[in-house]
């Protein structure tokens, strides 16, 4: 499987921003996704999770209330919905997959995740 993600760019603190993660090669419908994000210096730290059935997500506390991450399994791709951006959120965000996961089940460690997309960087001037 690979994965594609777009929609980064270079906004203000407070816009919104909506990245998407296209996945060719395979199909998704069976696997976690999730959002990580990696900002220079640091390391690569999760961001949001949501399982296969797209019922069930989860949220790094410091995007929680901001970000919304979902998924379309028929178009084959996940989203990352971002508002009130904030200066610190500046990062290359990466999607990732899971394969053959179990329909309740989302992860948040990168460790956990198999497939990456090669990134898409947002930056939020102040």
């Amino acid at each position: 499987v690979q994965l594609q993600a777009s929609g980064g760019g270079l906004v203000q603190a407070g816009d919104s921003l909506t990245l998407s993660c296209a996945a060719s090669g395979g199909t998704i419908s069976r696997a976690i996704m999730g959002w990580f994000r990696q900002a220079p210096g640091k390391e690569r730290e999760f961001v949001a999770t949501i399982n296969r059935g797209g019922r069930i997500t989860e949220y790094a506390d410091s995007v929680k209330g901001r970000f919304t991450i979902s998924r379309d399994n028929s178009k084959n791709t996940v989203y990352l919905q971002m508002n009130t951006l904030r200066p610190e959120d500046t990062a290359v965000y990466y999607c990732a997959a899971r394969p053959n996961a179990i329909l309740s089940d989302t992860r948040t460690s990168v460790d956990d995740y198999v497939y990456w997309g090669q990134g898409t960087q947002v930056t939020v001037s102040s």
